[in-house]
């Protein structure tokens, strides 16, 4: 663990730092939509979500959803955002969010963790194998509407 990080839940006062690092990493001003996002998941029933803090400051986040169900599945959990400020990356922040997110999904039963990465996302791909993350048997499909 890293000296004086803090991994805990998605707060409500999360949400501001959460919506800039996710800023920092996209350059996408797009504030309105990760505030949205953040939001839900911290509405939802099933919606959990995790922050690294170090003195007072959110420098990473990943949060997802337990899905019931879902495709034939059991209980499974999906990562759907995560960012570490661009600063702090290559530090273990993330890894240290995302084996705080994996004793969660064990506490509740969850043995199925699953996310979707772009294929070109090398350093994201390489994060989530550092993580233990392999291909699963899903192909993602799309269907562009006109």
């Amino acid at each position: 663990m890293i000296p004086g990080l803090i991994v805990r839940e998605l707060r409500e006062e999360d949400v501001e730092e959460v919506v800039r690092i996710h800023g920092e990493i996209t350059r996408k001003p797009s504030p309105s939509v990760v505030e949205m996002l953040v939001r839900e998941n911290l509405e939802k029933n099933r919606g959990v979500g995790f922050v690294a803090e170090m003195g007072g400051r959110v420098l990473g986040f990943m949060m997802g959803e337990i899905k019931l169900g879902s495709f034939g599945l059991g209980q499974s959990f999906w990562i759907e955002m995560m960012a570490v400020d661009p600063k702090h990356m290559g530090t273990g922040i993330g890894q240290a969010i995302g084996e705080r997110l994996f004793e969660f999904c064990k506490s509740k039963g969850v043995l199925d963790v699953y996310t979707a990465v772009r294929w070109d996302s090398g350093d994201i791909l390489s994060f989530f194998k550092t993580l233990g993350f392999d291909r699963s048997n899903f192909v993602n499909l799309r269907k562009r509407l006109e």
